[in-house]
């Protein structure tokens, strides 16, 4: 997270409804021989105190969980690079804006006989933004299938301890410099979505 507390202003919902939106992220345990990390999808409960996961059992982390372990998942979302030309002032160097949130608690295996009920809420929220396709669920699979699926991951819950979230938006600029630079981004930022990152420039 920036040191900066001028990027730190969002609150907990805030970041938490960016989380549960985004739905994914990296998360980071730490290793007998370094960190260990993970690409992972996730759902976030209505309160903010629990996501849940699953991980593939040979992952480094799933066989890491044999007692509960403290973990960060980070969630990133839209990004540019800035280039100090693009401000209209001088002394400016290049910089980048972005939006981050880590979710920090600790992460413990769950019992084998939750995950089916946790691979079909989670499909159901991710297939619930395809409307109006008709969603996808594991009664298409055959039971072999569907079974050797099974067998293969592990369901993991993640109890929420903290939530910090980055907005590195322009905030220490003024707002014709930011608007300066959010023009000039998304016409010809680059990055992930450089023109999500000028438009949460111009709502500042």
């Amino acid at each position: 997270m920036h040191p900066n507390p001028i990027y730190r202003g969002e609150d907990r919902a805030r970041n938490l409804a960016f989380a549960r939106e985004t739905g994914f992220g990296t998360l980071a345990m730490n290793g007998a021989e370094g960190p260990l990390m993970a690409h992972v999808p996730f759902i976030l409960d209505d309160t903010g105190d629990l996501a849940e996961l699953h991980l593939v059992r040979s992952n480094p982390i799933a066989r890491g969980l044999k007692t509960p372990q403290p973990v960060r998942l980070s969630v990133v979302g839209p990004d540019s690079y800035v280039s100090p030309d693009w401000y209209g002032i001088d002394d400016q160097v290049p910089t980048w804006n972005y939006v981050a949130v880590h979710l920090t608690g600790v992460l413990e295996a769950r019992p084998a006989e939750e995950l089916p009920d946790l691979l079909a809420r989670q499909s159901a929220v991710y297939e619930g933004r395809l409307a109006p396709k008709a969603p996808w669920t594991m009664e298409k699979m055959t039971p072999e299938a569907r079974d050797k699926m099974l067998r293969m991951i592990v369901p993991c819950r993640l109890r929420l301890t903290g939530v910090e979230g980055t907005w590195k938006l322009g905030q220490n600029k003024e707002p014709t410099v930011r608007e300066a630079a959010a023009a000039q981004m998304a016409a010809h930022g680059f990055g992930t979505e450089p023109a999500l990152i000028a438009a949460l420039m111009r709502g500042l």
